[in-house]
């Protein structure tokens, strides 16, 4: 088992990409290792600034926004170690790792578990370990991936298997997307206690232009609608939104999503 939190000398670091990506980068002042790079130039330039050499790169899935930045940090880091999904369908990556398996990263003193967690696309992955969960575009706050390749009942799955986790679990998502979730969550409950004052966080938090990430699963629980399926107050929203008797909680999950597809 590992320990429940990160070594204490190991940071987490958020490296902004594109409009509303980030690139999480865990490094102890020496070694680093980053999450989804799309991009090879922000991690290259945070990585010279810090003074840091880079170890190695985890990926979740095979979308270009999360894997485009991996034939660049290859070729500036020769022997870099790409751990990924199973599969030979993303180029670069060097080890495939699948439910079960545990990466080992001694240079930070790290062990993570890989959860395949399908439902955006078939191929996602997560990783977990020291109270971190890195899962890519799966859970975002108050929010989830949209289904481009899973099921409704593949990404529910998904989600309860991450729901297991302690609720102290820091989760590490992979957009800026708090915003916008939050008030489509409010569509769906608003007379959430919680999710409303999670709501006013989030604006004072976004109007000094900071992370809202990382947010932990507790809070998650407590407003995020996608995690909410079998809350009475979830099952009334969707059935109104879809003008239906939803029969069970991957029901209301899909209704959910596709409401949040449209909204």
């Amino acid at each position: 088992m590992t320990s429940e939190t990160l070594p204490s000398n190991v940071a987490v670091h958020p490296i902004p990409a594109f409009t509303d990506n980030y690139i999480w980068c865990l490094h102890n002042n020496a070694n680093a290792i980053v999450v989804d790079p799309g991009d090879a130039e922000p991690v290259l330039a945070f990585i010279k600034a810090k003074g840091l050499t880079l170890s190695a790169v985890l990926i979740t899935h095979h979308h270009r926004d999360h894997t485009g930045g991996i034939a660049k940090l290859v070729s500036a880091v020769p022997d870099l170690p790409v751990i990924g999904p199973r599969g030979n369908h993303i180029r670069g990556i060097t080890k495939s790792v699948s439910q079960g398996d545990t990466v080992s990263l001694p240079i930070l003193n790290l062990s993570l578990q890989v959860m395949e967690v399908p439902g955006h696309t078939l191929d996602h992955i997560a990783f977990f370990g020291h109270g971190a969960l890195f899962c890519g575009d799966t859970l975002f706050s108050a929010g989830c991936g949209r289904l481009f390749e899973g099921s409704p009942e593949q990404m529910y799955h998904s989600l309860n298997k991450l729901k297991r986790l302690s609720d102290s679990t820091k989760i590490y998502c992979t957009h800026e997307y708090t915003q916008a979730n939050v008030k489509f969550a409010m569509a769906v409950e608003p007379n959430n206690v919680a999710l409303n004052e999670y709501a006013n966080w989030v604006v004072s938090i976004r109007e000094q232009n900071l992370p809202t990430l990382p947010t932990n699963l507790k809070e998650q629980k407590n407003i995020n609608p996608f995690l909410r399926a079998h809350e009475l107050s979830v099952k009334n929203a969707a059935e109104a939104y879809c003008e239906n008797n939803l029969a069970d909680d991957v029901a209301v999950f899909a209704a959910v999503r596709r409401w949040k597809d449209e909204f």
